[in-house]
């Protein structure tokens, strides 16, 4: 019987070079506000760790080079309904700027991809438009039950979207990435829905402590969890301001740092100082003291967090 040779593993130095292209334009992943995108997260935790910087978010080459993907789709849709004669503004026309609308001083945001008016569905009413990605699976789901079942985070980013502008209607186009399918679906504003992230939205971020999260280390919901290793595997957090217990996010969008008494700065936030000591409840050691002269913490094992002691940096190694 005919047996067919093994190939040989094909090595791929170009696509290894794009790959590493998109990783070195990559930038740190923080965003410095609470995306509307996320805010229909189930966890408050997850959303309160991401607001917090807890974890660097790490995206290899492809995954990168597939958010491009995405970006891409929304021009392409964009352009298709123009030619179609809708009427779409995806810049806002006083400053030639992406539409975004943000409360509680900038600190929760989000950028719309555009509105418009002239569907044939609805020909007077303007929409918030939102113009998504799937694959085949998900876009199956999203056929069958609808996108407030089937990607509630998208369903919950427009009725955001429809608070901030005062629209009463979104539309919602889906791309198939398999077969260029487009899914399309009208959806109403909920006051409700909209008042009740407004209030998450304050709830994650003026919290001082973690808030809830939603299942034990087991729960299927948290596997891939960006945070699941500082939720649940006693791991330690990013060294940054928003990680240290002497910082806080101000009302009008600003972050203060108590310990100097002025406002951090976006740059200065991601590299923290010296003086950095971990909130306590990111610390997966039980505190026994605190020293407000000296801006200590301190941990069983007379585990000393602060400047002149142990500094975050090395705090992992004490465990």
């Amino acid at each position: 019987m005919f047996k067919m040779a093994t190939l040989p593993e094909i090595e791929t130095p170009t696509v290894d070079a794009i790959c590493r292209y998109y990783e070195r334009n990559a930038g740190d992943s923080f965003r410095d506000h609470l995306g509307a995108s996320i805010i229909g997260e189930e966890c408050e935790r997850k959303l309160w760790y991401t607001f917090r910087w807890a974890t660097k978010p790490k995206f290899d080459g492809r995954v990168l080079r597939l958010f491009q993907t995405g970006f891409r789709e929304e021009a392409r849709v964009i352009d298709d309904l123009r030619a179609i004669g809708i009427t779409i503004y995806d810049r806002d026309p006083d400053t030639g700027k992406q539409i975004q609308h943000a409360m509680f001083g900038g600190h929760f945001s989000g950028s719309l991809d555009a509105i418009a008016q002239g569907f044939e569905e609805a020909p007077v009413a303007w929409h918030v438009v939102e113009i998504k990605t799937s694959n085949a699976r998900a876009f199956k789901v999203l056929q069958t039950k609808g996108v407030a079942v089937a990607k509630p985070l998208h369903y919950c980013q427009m009725q955001m979207y429809m608070f901030w502008t005062g629209l009463e209607r979104a539309m919602y186009l889906a791309v198939c990435k398999d077969t260029d399918e487009i899914y399309q679906e009208r959806v109403h504003y909920d006051k409700s829905v909209a008042e009740q992230l407004t209030t998450k939205a304050h709830r994650v971020i003026f919290s001082t402590e973690p808030l809830e999260r939603i299942g034990t280390e087991t729960d299927f919901r948290c596997k891939f969890c960006d945070h699941k290793a500082i939720c649940h595997n006693k791991q330690f957090p990013e060294v940054n301001c928003r990680t240290c217990a002497f910082s806080d996010a101000m009302s009008n969008g600003d972050w203060n740092c108590c310990r100097y008494n002025h406002k951090i700065e976006s740059l200065t936030q991601r590299n923290g100082c010296p003086a950095h000591v971990f909130h306590p409840s990111l610390v997966p050691l039980q505190q026994i003291d605190a020293d407000a002269d000296l801006w200590t913490i301190t941990y069983e094992g007379n585990i000393v967090n602060g400047q002149g002691f142990v500094s975050s940096k090395d705090m992992g190694c004490r465990l």
